[in-house]
């Protein structure tokens, strides 16, 4: 099955009243590299407020957070709620704040760690994770050039290749293309198309958000 995480990990920060509110973001993929990054920025931050945290795992659907002080429910979940949005996993967000004197009141709390949570995942992009087959084949010298085209065009890539008598090739095809990419190859080869498949793994194809993020206004 898909499913969307985070590309990069990304830092994001803006004042509201004169507190200071820095969002981080960074891919995990189990709890103890999540509890690790969150007890990394605490820290780091020893002298903030608050450091509120939430994320979210592909394995075993685990969706936890932390409100850090603030009152229920006006920081952790609306961080996790962006997450939920955005429909993503495997990442952890922690939003430090600094307090700035001014109390912000519920909904400031809210939009405000929702607005740190949502700038730094625009700035991590958000990109989606399909099951791929990693294969290998080999070609003639005849078929090398009109095969990496065929490959490239059913959504895969070639990641490795031998010259010697023959052309020894390792690539990746998204599993759901593969009855495709069986048939153009078969086409290719006059029906003598043989390849091997080594494993599956969960490989990038598309991004769905490559935006950086901009100052915005409350």
């Amino acid at each position: 099955m898909d499913y969307l995480t985070i590309e990069n990990e990304a830092i994001a920060q803006f004042e509201v009243k004169n507190s200071k509110f820095i969002g981080y973001i960074k891919p995990v993929t189990t709890n103890e590299e999540a509890t690790a990054f969150i007890n990394e920025i605490k820290q780091k931050h020893w002298d903030a407020r608050h450091n509120v945290y939430a994320y979210s795992l592909k394995e075993d659907q685990i969706k936890r957070y932390s409100d850090d002080g603030e009152p229920s429910g006006t920081a952790g979940l609306p961080v996790l709620d962006i997450l939920n949005k955005e429909e993503v996993c495997d990442c952890v967000v922690v939003v430090t704040r600094y307090f700035g004197g001014t109390l912000l009141g519920t909904g400031g709390l809210v939009r405000a760690y929702s607005k740190a949570a949502s700038l730094a995942l625009k700035k991590a992009g958000i990109i989606k994770m399909s099951l791929h087959l990693i294969c290998e084949t080999t070609l003639d010298y005849n078929l090398y050039g009109k095969f990496q085209p065929l490959v490239i065009e059913q959504g895969g890539q070639i990641t490795d290749t031998g010259f010697a008598e023959d052309v020894k090739l390792t690539f990746q095809i998204p599993k759901a293309s593969i009855n495709t990419f069986n048939k153009a190859f078969q086409d290719l080869s006059c029906g003598n198309g043989n390849y091997t498949i080594i494993e599956e793994q969960y490989r990038k194809t598309t991004m769905k958000n490559e935006e950086t993020a901009k100052k915005e206004e409350l």
